[in-house]
């Protein structure tokens, strides 16, 4: 048994809410359903006996505090973990998951009852790590939520061992649940000097071992084309196709700087969305690089190819919406490694190996870095995140916890 026996209860719990958050809404959080999971968690929390248990009504944020057990003379730095509540925009109503008690590696994993959809080790190679691993599993038909609910159960579950166990020496730790991570504007409103820590990690990541503390430069582009539908018969000269004036605006792009064409450290644009008539049509992009400066140079080259046909056609029919989204949070972070090197070392006490790579994307650690406050992001233990083929190990799981307990008691000095 497990010693962490409320971990994978409360996942099972916690993955069952629908929380998903919603990109046009103007509230925060915004969608309802992660106000009312907001609620149950900070009753969760009072209940565990945690201190400064409250929501955040200016970000929604769900807060608590476990006050220091340190005898006189003892000093620790104040930690805080994060996770955030909501999850993809993938159907995740009525979630339902399933255990695969130890794997073997090598089967497929039928997801639903009909094997329409089908977890296997061919098509998903990542499985092969996982014999004698207990899974959680979709059945098939809608997200898992492991990103981030599983952060959120082991941050949860992290100071409900410590309560249990007052002998273990620790300092202030801080609790931060967020909501909007998946669209990006989670962590605009946090308050990192009501917050209270010193360090912090978002506890967001995928595999076991992950430390990440280089993520994307990030803007949006969002590009309306305003059209003259005429009749085809008569369009010559006259008719301007919204359409064809966002497939030129493409076609200037960079035809090799896609998502699919690139990895590492290699910048992209992404389109999103495309949608309209010849009368009007609207587009969006992702724009992302590691490297500040070259991240600069897209978002010009964006600004410029659309101020070119624009002048082609003597009158503004693209208008363009450009907007910052997060920054590389390495450029805070190295300036003093401390954070790092205390996650890094926690793991390698466990011997579990660091992972530390740029990732490919952001987490609220990106923003809440910028504000001040050191964030890097640290394993949560999801794999295919997002979508029905996501899955999680519990062993993992449990694992992370270990690592939280392990970065606490290290801050100790």
């Amino acid at each position: 048994m497990s010693k962490y026996e409320n971990l994978v209860p409360r996942f099972l719990k916690y993955v069952k809410k629908e929380t998903r958050s919603d990109a046009i809404s103007t509230t925060i959080p915004s969608t309802k359903s992660q106000v009312e999971f907001a609620k149950e968690l900070a009753k969760e929390l009072s209940e565990l006996g945690l201190a400064n248990v409250r929501i955040d009504p200016n970000n929604g944020y769900v807060l608590a505090v476990l006050p220091s057990n340190l005898p006189a003379g003892k000093k620790a730095k104040k930690i805080g973990f994060l996770a955030h509540m909501d999850t993809a925009n993938f159907n995740a109503t009525n979630v339902s998951p399933q255990i695969v008690k130890a794997y073997d590696g090598r089967s497929e994993i039928k997801l639903d009852a009909a094997g329409e959809y089908v977890l296997s080790p061919a098509e998903f190679p990542s499985l092969k790590k996982y014999a004698g691993h207990d899974l959680i599993t979709t059945d098939g038909t809608t997200l898992l939520g492991a990103d981030d609910k599983a952060g959120v159960a082991e941050v949860i579950t992290a100071v409900e061992y410590l309560l249990a166990h007052p002998e273990i020496e620790h300092g202030d730790v801080m609790i931060g649940i967020g909501p909007d991570e998946e669209i990006g504007t989670g962590a605009l409103k946090f308050d990192v000097d009501d917050f209270g820590a010193e360090i912090a990690y978002t506890v967001d990541g995928g595999p076991l071992g992950e430390l990440e503390y280089e993520t994307f430069n990030a803007a949006q582009a969002k590009l309306e084309f305003i059209g003259k539908n005429v009749h085809p018969a008569t369009a010559k000269g006259i008719m301007v196709n919204a359409l064809q004036l966002a497939i030129d605006l493409h076609e200037m792009l960079p035809k090799d700087e896609v998502p699919e064409k690139t990895s590492g450290r290699e910048g992209f644009f992404h389109l999103e969305e495309l949608s309209g008539t010849v009368d009007h049509a609207s587009s969006s992009y992702i724009i992302r690089d590691h490297d500040h400066a070259k991240f600069e140079q897209r978002k010009r080259l964006m600004q410029e190819n659309v101020a070119q046909i624009n002048q082609t056609l003597g009158t503004e029919r693209i208008k363009l919406e450009l907007k910052d989204q997060y920054y590389n949070m390495r450029d805070v972070i190295e300036k003093d490694m401390t954070v790092v090197e205390l996650a890094k070392q926690a793991m390698q006490n466990l011997g579990i190996t660091p992972v530390i790579y740029p990732v490919r994307g952001g987490t609220d650690g990106s923003t809440i870095s910028f504000k001040g406050l050191p964030t890097p992001n640290i394993f949560a233990g999801g794999e295919n995140m997002h979508a029905r083929y996501e899955y999680v190990s519990t062993q993992v799981m449990e694992q992370a916890v270990a690592v939280i307990l392990e970065i606490i008691s290290l801050a100790v000095r």
